[in-house]
């Protein structure tokens, strides 16, 4: 019975690192679209969000049945609990990556405002908080979970940055407007998608010390420093 437990959990594991990597390259075809003006990068995004919505029906239902089955003891019952919740936050910021290819669709239609260097910076720092923050769950590594806490506070302050720089060109040219919100709308999307991450760090967190830690992460932030990771 114990080797079935123990089979059917890294199944469970197995299924959300695949969910995590569909959600990937959803944010990477997603912001593909938006600065390379790739209207093929549309299509497989919304391609991808049915596989994901699927995938998270199927985790939810691996969970239940290693519950009712195994009546798992506390650490893994904790772990199997978190599961539901990246499950969730997972299915999450896969629907803002969705949410990006929207605005896309939008801006594809007029001529492009302006080359932002942000997006990219702020696409890239998200999908590494999405991937490490996975890694960090299914390999219960607090140390990794702490250093996604860490990113949050890089792409909160990109985030700003971006809000700066487009009011400043709406103010100047009030015909880019509709473009320019719809740019910033885009770095809200990917700001979301690193508090997905972020949410996902602290059930690592919970997981593996059970500590709380969702309301006080700026503390997290100046009391943890994780150590160097290869």
């Amino acid at each position: 019975m114990e080797r079935h437990f123990d089979e059917q959990l890294q199944g469970l594991k197995s299924h959300l690192m695949k969910m995590s990597a569909l959600a990937e390259v959803m944010i990477a075809d997603a912001v593909k679209s938006v600065v390379e003006r790739d209207a093929a990068a549309v299509a497989p995004v919304y391609e991808r969000e049915e596989l994901v919505n699927h995938m998270q029906i199927e985790i939810d239902e691996i969970c239940l049945t290693l519950i009712a089955l195994h009546q798992p003891a506390a650490s893994d019952l904790r772990f199997i609990m978190g599961a539901v919740k990246t499950n969730s936050d997972l299915e999450r910021l896969a629907d803002e990556a969705v949410n990006i290819v929207q605005k896309a669709e939008h801006l594809l239609k007029v001529p492009q405002l302006k080359p932002f260097e942000v997006i990219p910076e702020m696409a890239t720092i998200a999908r590494g908080m999405v991937r490490d923050s996975l890694r960090a769950f299914v390999n219960r590594n607090v140390d990794l979970a702490r250093e996604v806490l860490l990113r949050d506070d890089r792409l909160d302050d990109l985030k700003a940055k971006m809000s700066e720089v487009l009011t400043a060109y709406m103010t100047q040219d009030p015909a880019a407007v509709p473009c320019a919100l719809d740019l910033l709308l885009i770095s809200r999307f990917l700001e979301r998608i690193g508090d997905h991450a972020t949410n996902i760090a602290e059930v690592t967190i919970f997981v593996v010390e059970g500590l709380d830690v969702r309301h006080h992460a700026d503390q997290q932030r100046l009391t943890h420093r994780p150590h160097a990771h290869v």
